[in-house]
């Protein structure tokens, strides 16, 4: 079996992306797969595990984090913003989600956002994505830019430098962003400062020694939730059209050094506490995604950069 086969023998939600990306699929044959995710296999799953309210619990009182991996995970899959179950669903996030961390934040709903960029940068993505205003959030996180174009959740706490984890964040929620209103100069300009930020330390090492910043940035992981590692800065540098250049070569190369014989990549570093069923036990909800396994997810996200890179 290819490996073109192998990601199309599967969930909707890669079989529709797989279709897309890697084939020539006539478009109405990508549409109609991407409205069974709402219907078939994870996504029609993942929509099941909400409570009457809408939300995804954990028994406790925290539904915003839960709930947040949630939509975050439809929005991989590809759920249609604009269809009748996502519309309901974001509705019911909306309306009923609130912060229950310790803080001024505490009570507020989840979409006035919180106090650190990371998690305000993710918040921008979803609510971005299923239509939700979140330009409160946008503007704080351009107020929040550092001096070497990152965000870093510690500059509350004295930090002057960016952070990996934060700026990766906070750039795929601004991107997002763009896509949903048609975005700004001032977020566009913030946006590519943020890229620059990644692409002078070619997506993984220090500016001031050129050491590798951190070994987990060479892992790969999906869900990635905060974390980052190259293959996900990859794949925002794709989906916002950033022509590769030299600064990417080493980090393109590593993707590369990641093929199996049969042309799949494997999860390396999963994030179990960014796993829905980490945070909403016994449910049942399960992608058959195993460490040290070949991942469709990391395979469908490797092609495609890869393709962009123009080294398929």
């Amino acid at each position: 079996m290819s490996v073109i086969d192998w990601l199309l023998n599967s969930d909707p939600a890669i079989r529709w992306q797989a279709m897309r990306d890697l084939t020539d699929a006539p478009a109405d044959q990508v549409a109609a797969e991407r409205a069974r995710v709402a219907t078939e296999g994870w996504g029609a799953r993942l929509l099941a595990l909400r409570r009457e309210d809408g939300l995804w619990h954990t028994g406790t009182s925290d539904s915003e984090w839960p709930s947040l991996l949630a939509l975050s995970m439809l929005r991989d899959m590809g759920l249609d913003a604009s269809s009748e179950v996502a519309r309901k669903a974001i509705r019911l996030v909306r309306d009923n989600a609130t912060w229950h961390s310790r803080g001024p934040w505490h009570g507020n709903p989840v979409f006035a956002g919180e106090v650190e960029p990371c998690i305000n940068g993710r918040v921008v993505t979803v609510g971005s994505y299923f239509g939700v205003d979140v330009i409160g959030i946008v503007e704080r996180l351009l107020d929040e830019q550092m001096a070497d174009g990152g965000w870093n959740c510690e500059q509350e706490n004295g930090s002057t430098r960016g952070s990996f984890h934060t700026t990766i964040n906070v750039l795929e929620g601004l991107l997002e962003h763009e896509r949903a209103i048609g975005g700004s100069a001032e977020v566009t300009a913030a946006r590519e400062r943020g890229q620059e930020y990644l692409l002078e330390r070619r997506m993984l090492r220090r500016l001031s020694s050129g050491e590798l910043i951190d070994p987990a940035f060479t892992l790969f992981s999906f869900p990635t939730g905060w974390h980052y590692d190259v293959l996900r800065g990859l794949d925002y540098l794709r989906a916002a059209g950033v022509p590769p250049d030299a600064r990417v070569a080493e980090a393109i190369d590593l993707v590369r050094s990641k093929r199996d014989a049969e042309g799949r990549f494997p999860l390396e570093n999963p994030h179990e506490s960014e796993m829905v069923t980490a945070r909403v036990r016994d449910l049942g909800f399960d992608m058959d995604e195993r460490e040290g396994r070949p991942s469709r997810w990391n395979t469908l996200r490797a092609l495609r950069l890869l393709q962009w890179a123009g080294r398929s």
